[in-house]
């Protein structure tokens, strides 16, 4: 876990905001960036990723890759070059069974991907009414 928080922090674009949310390692847009918040919960600040080590799994939780078709296709194309194992996820969630499992380098270019700017847009054209 403390080498994929790492690598995260490392790569994802700034003015993202590590916190713990939902019991979880998160990766936020802050309300000095977006005072909106989550559609939600709008005293939360708007969620992007998050990390957690569940009973049988880690596990990466990206909106991005929920939100644009473009990003999730690229993460399925890509994922089979980093790894043996089969591809594991649900609709944000990519799901390890064993840390050994984790492509470090891929999810580093996933949380790369995406701006906080670019999220907000994303989010607001798909989630916020």
């Amino acid at each position: 876990m403390s080498k994929l928080r790492l690598v995260i922090k490392e790569n994802l674009p700034a003015g993202f905001q590590e916190t713990m949310s939902y019991g979880m390692i998160g990766y936020v847009v802050p309300h000095s960036i977006y005072p909106a918040g989550y559609h939600c919960t709008p005293e939360l600040p708007l969620p992007f990723m998050n990390i957690a080590s569940q009973k049988n799994f880690i596990a990466v939780y990206h909106m991005g890759i929920y939100a644009d078709k473009n990003l999730l296709d690229w993460f399925v194309t890509e994922f089979p070059k980093h790894s043996n194992m089969k591809l594991d996820m649900g609709k944000s969630c990519i799901r390890f069974k064993k840390p050994e499992q984790i492509p470090f380098e891929l999810i580093g270019e996933l949380a790369s991907k995406m701006t906080n700017e670019e999220w907000i847009t994303i989010y607001e054209s798909k989630f916020k009414r």
